[in-house]
């Protein structure tokens, strides 16, 4: 009786509804050729959940990682993993001036941008735009390729488990579609 007591008591406490909170997803992937190149665009939404707020707000960096993989697809046998770009920026808070600061981690070559309104720098934080993956002709023609992106934001650049079981981490992966090269002479 005891024991059933107990496994009722972790049934019903794990029935209890978690608040909801907006989640971390990719809206858009755009890919395609763009001069003579993959380049792939990436807009994510709810880059900064509720939960990040209260320590972005105390001066603790966001980091937001875009992992950009342009993969072959192989009928009879695994995908082959062409290349991987990573890109990952941080926006930190000055509790002093007010400002929110967008920087890069790593992966591009940009300078920080500072501002004062949230949407601006969370605009700029979740838009990854001409991100140029590999030379087309270095692809062979016929083969059928696609792009698989995985965004993750979290407090400090920690994502674990435990981080997002808190709320101060989120990841979240999309496919696109199937393309092939198709050259024009």
């Amino acid at each position: 009786m005891r024991s059933l007591g107990l496994i009722l008591a972790l049934v019903v406490t794990l029935a209890v509804p978690v608040p909801a909170s907006a989640e971390l997803r990719i809206n858009d992937l755009d890919v395609y050729l763009n001069d003579h190149e993959v380049t792939v665009h990436v807009v994510a939404l709810g880059t900064l959940a509720d939960g990040l707020h209260e320590g972005l707000q105390s001066g603790v960096p966001a980091h937001v990682r875009f992992t950009v993989e342009l993969w072959q697809y192989s009928r009879f046998w695994r995908d082959r993993l062409v290349t991987t770009k990573v890109v990952e920026r941080a926006l930190d808070y000055n509790v002093v001036t007010k400002e929110y600061k967008v920087a890069v981690v790593r992966g591009e070559s940009r300078a920080p941008y500072v501002t004062r309104d949230l949407r601006d720098a969370q605009r700029l934080l979740s838009e990854l735009r001409g991100l140029k993956l590999v030379p087309a002709a270095e692809l062979p023609s016929a083969e059928i390729f696609y792009v698989r992106v995985l965004a993750e934001s979290a407090l400090r650049g920690e994502n674990t488990f435990v981080t997002r079981m808190n709320g101060t981490a989120a990841q979240t992966l999309r496919q696109s579609d199937y393309r092939t090269i198709v050259r024009s002479e």
